[in-house]
C-alpha cells in the first residue's frame, strides 16, 4: 500500500510539473479555445433553421474545433518552442476524421436507445446508465485519438477500454478530487450522473462538453468556498478557458505516463526516487 501511494505521488507530480511546462509553452491555445467556442456558437445560429441538414453541419463543425484542439493539445505536449498564432490556424483539420468516425459510431446506437427510452417507463435510468458507461469506458478516447496509432473508430474503443481497465484508479482519480465539492452537495449525485449523461453522449469529443467539466468544478468549488453569485459569475468566465486547457494538458501526460506501462513498473521506478 505504501508502495502505491509512493508511485501515485510520484506520477502526479511528474504529470502536474509538465503540465505547467506544457501550459507556459501552449498558453495561446487558451485563446484558441476562446475563438473556437465563438465560432461553434456562429455555426449554432447558422445550422438552427436547417433542421437535420443544419445538425450535420454542426457535427461537422464540431468535429472541425475538436480535432483542432486535440491538435493544440499534441504540440503544446510534444513540442520543446512556444507555439504561436501560426500553429492554431495550421491545426485546423487535425483529427477531422477521427472524430467524426468516434461520433457517427457511437450516434446510431445512441439515436437507438433514445427511440426505445421514450416508450420505456424505466427509459431514463436506462439513458442514464448507459451514459455513465460511456463516460467511463471512453473517457480517454481523445487521448487515444492523438497519441495511439489505430486504424479506425472500433480500435479508439478498444483501445479506450483497455487503458481504462488497467489503470481506472489512476486515471479517475484527479477527477474525483476536483468533483469532491459537487458531490458533497445536497443534490451532488444526481448533479454527476446529468454530467456524466452529457459528457458520456459524445465520449469527450463534444466541443461544449470539453468545457462543461472545468464549468461544474469552478462552479461547485465557489460555491463551496462561499464566494458571491456575481463574483462567481466573472471567475467562471475567466477562468474556464484556461482550466479547460490545463485538464487536456494534465489528461495527455497522465496519458502518456500511464499508457504502455503496469502499477508494478510504476511502483519500481518510483523507488528510485524516494531519496531525491
Amino acid at each position: 500500500m505504501a508502495s502505491q501511494l509512493i508511485a501515485a505521488i510520484e506520477l502526479y507530480r511528474k504529470v502536474l510539473r509538465k503540465t505547467w511546462q506544457s501550459l507556459v509553452r501552449g498558453w495561446i491555445t487558451i485563446l484558441a479555445v476562446i475563438g473556437f467556442l465563438f465560432l461553434l456558437m456562429l455555426a449554432q445560429q447558422i445550422a438552427a433553421p436547417f433542421g437535420i441538414a443544419g445538425g450535420f453541419l454542426l457535427g461537422a463543425v464540431n468535429a472541425l474545433l475538436v480535432g483542432a484542439t486535440l491538435s493544440l493539445i499534441e504540440q503544446s505536449i510534444s513540442y520543446t518552442r512556444m507555439l504561436t498564432i501560426k500553429d492554431v490556424f495550421g491545426c485546423f483539420g487535425h483529427y477531422f476524421w477521427d472524430v467524426i468516425g468516434v461520433g457517427f459510431v457511437l450516434w446510431i446506437p445512441l439515436m437507438a436507445l433514445d427511440m426505445g427510452t421514450q416508450t420505456n417507463p424505466n427509459g431514463i435510468f436506462l439513458s442514464y446508465a448507459v451514459m455513465l458507461l460511456i463516460f467511463i469506458l471512453l473517457n480517454p478516447a481523445p487521448e487515444v485519438i492523438y497519441q495511439v496509432r489505430h486504424d479506425s473508430p472500433l480500435d479508439v474503443f478498444k483501445s479506450s477500454y483497455e487503458f481504462v481497465l488497467e489503470n481506472w484508479i489512476e486515471w479517475f482519480l484527479p477527477v474525483g478530487l476536483l468533483l469532491l465539492p459537487l458531490l458533497a452537495a445536497p443534490e451532488g449525485l444526481r448533479s454527476f450522473f446529468t454530467l456524466s449523461r452529457r459528457a458520456g453522449r459524445g465520449a469527450g469529443l463534444d466541443f461544449s462538453q470539453i468545457l462543461l467539466l472545468p464549468y461544474t468544478i469552478l462552479g461547485s468549488w465557489l460555491a463551496y468556498l462561499g464566494i458571491g453569485l456575481e463574483a462567481s459569475r466573472y471567475l467562471i468566465f475567466v477562468l474556464t478557458p484556461t482550466l479547460a486547457v490545463a485538464i487536456l494538458l494534465f489528461r495527455g501526460h497522465l496519458f502518456a505516463s500511464l499508457h504502455g506501462t503496469s502499477r508494478r513498473q510504476r511502483q519500481f521506478a518510483a523507488r528510485f526516487h524516494e531519496g531525491d
